[in-house]
């Protein structure tokens, strides 16, 4: 194929990408209530799922907590078209976050006539993977960073002559840049798995900087959570173990080339 060609197929699954992100996003507009009620605004109620979890694991280890988020955030617009134009942006977010597996199935399909027949094997599965990685990263973010965040910025005060009154546009910005950061942090061991198959990284190098990694997840966690142990906990765990399989693949690359240099 010419560079013209490629450039024409790209354009396709580009566009096939847009109709599917298009496609969601108007089902997510439609059912607006929905959307908004039980799944945006849900994280900032006291009762919401990890507030409630947040209460029994600490009545288990003998703390004593009021869960998350006891005072829910009061939220305002200030605009005309404000909460059209956030309905609308949040419906093309939702539309994103639930066709992202086939928009990565569409980039693979650009790709994979250009590798060859042992490196189509070795990524064969690299779609399932990087979908199902993304939407756990999506629920880890929804579900464990989003509270957090919503239930110590929206406490936090700088004087009682200040009242916290949080603009639509603030939450849901808050909300949907979490959510998605979530998702493309959970691609680290895929991004890992990638670069140590070209020789950027190796397992040596993740070991050698764990610490500094570990210290900068605890400090990530105690920022974004309330200054209690056990919530720092339920966000730094999943990031660390996360690392750590990371080492885990970086290794196995590692010696899977290895073997391969002894053959030859």
């Amino acid at each position: 194929m010419s560079f013209l060609d490629h450039l024409e197929a790209l354009r396709w699954h580009i566009i096939r990408s847009v109709i599917a992100i298009f496609v969601l996003a108007i089902l997510a507009f439609i059912y607006s209530d929905f959307v908004w009620n039980s799944i945006i605004l849900a994280p900032k109620s006291p009762d919401f799922w990890t507030s409630r979890m947040v209460i029994k694991l600490s009545s288990i280890f003998g703390m004593q907590s009021n869960g998350l988020n006891s005072h829910p955030l009061q939220l305002i617009n200030f605009n005309m078209s404000g909460q059209f134009m956030v309905d609308v942006w949040t419906a093309i977010i939702a539309g994103f976050i639930a066709a992202f597996p086939y928009v990565v199935y569409q980039f693979w399909s650009f790709i994979r006539p250009a590798l060859y027949e042992n490196e189509r094997k070795h990524a064969s599965g690299a779609v399932a993977v990087m979908s199902g990685l993304f939407l756990i990263g999506v629920l880890f973010g929804y579900y464990l960073i989003v509270p957090f965040s919503l239930d110590w910025l929206g406490s936090y005060s700088i004087s009682k002559e200040v009242v916290n009154q949080i603009n639509i546009l603030s939450y849901i910005s808050s909300v949907t840049s979490i959510v998605i950061a979530g998702g493309v942090s959970f691609e680290l061991p895929v991004i890992v798995y990638f670069l140590s198959r070209v020789g950027l990284l190796t397992p040596k190098f993740l070991r050698k900087y764990r610490k500094h990694s570990y210290v900068v997840l605890l400090i990530v966690a105690a920022i974004i959570t309330p200054p209690d142990v056990l919530s720092q906990m339920l966000v730094a765990i999943p990031l660390v173990i996360l690392y750590e399989i990371s080492i885990v693949i970086s290794s196995r690359v590692e010696k899977a080339r290895q073997l391969k240099m002894d053959e030859i």
